[in-house]
């Protein structure tokens, strides 16, 4: 027996396909649906029986298929096939692209096919400003880093890499001991036991700049423990601030790159987002690189060391010659 959560898409199917097959066989038509004749007359029975409010003669979807041939005459507008909305397109293509990205998926080729006509049928209908996908700023994972460390997980080989650390802004060169490799969140990390911090961290694998297999096993030592991810990546601590911002649709990479607690969507695809920061240095420099694509709501100290270093800015600026 066809359950209904298998019938309904094709019920929804069915009227704009027939529409654009007039006279098409039945038996053409259930192998395209890959449904038996018998069922296939059962939905259009079913499809009699559907059609606009008031459910009387001229309102209900009228078909023909007493022969062996199927006509629509009336369509009670159900002409144009089932249509995505922009933010079920978008989750449906940030799912793909994590999948895409992710290390040991059996077939990538497939993926990436689906990927391509996803997008070729999102067309032009995604409104400006929604981020799709993990590509934004520094969010695509670079393939022959993403090829590297699933080289050096499954060999059990021990890394060199150059990494970035936002909340410090800086870069590191590291040797790590990889443990495995983990999809949280639709971004890719490398778990991994750090040489230099003595301990077991993750590593966001589109924030890593370069990396090495190296000649040497991977041997993370007893303690290496590895992280508890099943509440989340992220803890907030007591001693964090948080700062709620309104991004315009340019600076929306910011949600994708940064952690964020909050988004809320705002009209003409801007957002307000709240963003838990350690070192105010760090976050006015974050802001000040934005420009004029983002606001400070609060807090208030964090808003006056930003205003108070752009027009420093600005007085040095004032003070250069003219070229």
């Amino acid at each position: 027996m066809t359950s209904a959560t298998e019938r309904l898409p094709r019920l929804l199917a069915l009227v704009p396909y027939l529409l654009s097959r007039p006279g098409i066989p039945i038996a053409d038509a259930a192998a395209d649906f890959g449904v038996g004749e018998q069922q296939l007359r059962k939905d259009l029975e079913l499809l009699w029986m559907c059609g606009l409010p008031g459910y009387g003669p001229g309102d209900l979807i009228d078909l023909s298929f007493e022969s062996d041939s199927i006509t629509v005459t009336y369509d009670a507008g159900m002409s144009r096939p089932l249509r995505l909305t922009a933010s079920e397109a978008t989750a449906l293509l940030v799912a793909l692209r994590a999948l895409a990205d992710t290390p040991g998926i059996a077939d990538t080729d497939a993926v990436q096919r689906t990927l391509a006509k996803v997008e070729d049928a999102v067309g032009q209908a995604r409104p400006a400003g929604v981020v799709v996908g993990l590509e934004g700023r520094g969010g695509a994972v670079a393939p022959e880093v993403r090829s590297t460390v699933q080289e050096a997980t499954t060999r059990r080989r021990a890394l060199r890499m150059r990494y970035y650390t936002p909340s410090r802004d800086a870069i590191s060169e590291r040797t790590v001991d990889p443990m495995r490799v983990l999809l949280i969140d639709g971004r890719n990390y490398l778990e991994a036991w750090c040489r230099s911090a003595a301990g077991v961290r993750l590593f966001r694998l589109d924030r890593i700049d370069a990396v090495e297999v190296l000649d040497e096993a991977a041997q993370p030592p007893s303690e290496a423990e590895p992280t508890d991810v099943s509440a989340g990546l992220f803890r907030p601590t007591p001693d964090q601030s948080v700062a709620e911002l309104e991004l315009t649709p340019d600076a929306r990479w910011v949600a994708e790159y940064y952690q964020v607690d909050e988004l809320v969507e705002l009209p003409q695809g801007c957002a307000r987002v709240r963003m838990r920061y350690s070192d105010q240095a760090w976050m006015a420099r974050l802001l000040l690189g934005l420009g004029g694509q983002v606001r400070v709501i609060s807090p208030p100290e964090l808003a006056r060391d930003v205003r108070q270093r752009a027009e420093d800015a600005l007085a040095r600026a004032r003070h250069l010659p003219s070229t």
